[in-house]
Order: C-alpha cells, then structure tokens, then sequence
C-alpha cells in the first residue's frame, strides 16, 4: 500500500509566528497530537501536543496563573517547535513508513509530495488500520495458522490446497519464526475447516491454530 492511500490529506498547518495559546487551542478544539509548522509554504518544524504540554500550567510553576497565561500568550510556536522534521514521500510504502516510525519511536510523519510540500500526515493509527485491513480483519471469515519449512513451492502446495477445495484466499501473510521457519497465517471463507485441515495436513502442512468467525 502507498502512503498518499492511507494518510490523512491536507492536514492542518501553522506558521512559526503563531503564539503558543492560539496552537493549543487548534490541537485542543481537533483533538490533534501533531500540527506541521509551515512558513510561506516550506516546512520548518512541527509541534506536538507533549510539547504544548510542557509549557502549559504546572502545580510546580513559581509563576501566578496571570503571569503564566501572560508568557504564553507572548510565546510563538518558533520557540518550542522541533526544527528537525522527519518527512515521508506520498509515494513510499506504508511498510517503508513503519519502518521510519519504529526506528525513531514516534507516533506520525508529516507527507510530502515531489515538490516538497506538505500534503498529509500518517500516524501510528493508519499503521494499524492498513495492517488490520492487509490481514483481512474486517471481512471476518476462518484464520488459519501454518508453520512452514524455509523452502521452495510451499506456497504452491498450500494454494493448491485451496484451488482444490474450490476457495479464494482473502489474505495471505508470513513472518519469520526464531526457528529459521515461516508461521503463514491465512484467512478465507472455509466451511468444512475439518476436511480442509485434514487435508493441508495430508499435504505436509498441519494446521497450529484455527479462529473460526461466523
């Protein structure tokens, strides 16, 4: 999947000279996390809400509220904005995105097109949503789980399995095990799961684990 097909496009932006007060209260009314800083259409940082946060009221403050809503509303966006953004292009995978959210440990990205603008922001929610969706969640129907051998044509002998039972795969994925196996994890409408277990085992391939919905 392509990150422009799972982000959310046309995000809301902010320039640098914003005060803090006006920022939070964007975040607050749109129960937005990040907000991409933007100054004559060129990106220049990004601000969180734990940024916010932090220069927000706390009971260990010396400052009266007074003096403190004061400051704030003197502050700008510029004084506590990350400067260094990590970006992802529209056009990379949705794996390549993960990947740059695992590494760094950060929940979003900020998506920019070929021209370098702003176009949308991915977060740690898309993440999930696309694996629920690549894993066929939504569609419900019978998981099946295979632990299979690092080889050759196990994915042939196991479709042909289903070519036979006359059944569509609805989702197929794979992941290594820490044996140097794969566990193969299938879902598809099955109805006679017994017969069909029986069978993949037949083959070579028995079945570790069924979830049988609907």
């Amino acid at each position: 999947m392509i990150v422009s097909k799972r982000m959310t496009p046309n995000p809301t932006t902010i320039t640098s000279a914003m005060t803090i007060v006006d920022a939070l209260q964007i975040m607050r009314s749109n129960k937005f996390r990040r907000l991409p800083v933007v100054d004559n259409g060129k990106l220049v940082g990004i601000v969180t809400d734990r940024d916010l946060r932090e220069v927000s009221a706390s009971p260990a403050t010396s400052l009266s509220v007074f003096e403190l809503n004061y400051l704030l509303s003197k502050m700008q966006v510029k004084d506590i904005m990350a400067k260094k953004v990590l970006t992802v292009s529209a056009e990379a995978t949705v794996e390549e995105a993960a990947l740059i959210m695992y590494n760094h440990k950060i929940g979003g990205l900020v998506v920019m097109d070929q021209n370098q603008q702003v176009v949308g922001i991915l977060t740690e929610t898309d993440i999930f949503k696309t694996f629920v969706d690549i894993m066929g969640l939504p569609q419900g129907k019978t998981r099946l789980s295979i632990v299979v051998p690092d080889r050759l044509g196990v994915v042939h002998d196991i479709s042909g399995v289903f070519k036979e039972f006359g059944i569509s795969i609805g989702s197929f994925a794979s992941y290594p095990t820490d044996e140097g196996q794969y566990e193969v994890v299938i879902r598809a409408d099955i109805k006679d799961v017994k017969a069909f277990t029986e069978r993949l085992a037949a083959v070579g391939y028995p079945v570790q684990h069924v979830v049988q919905i609907g």
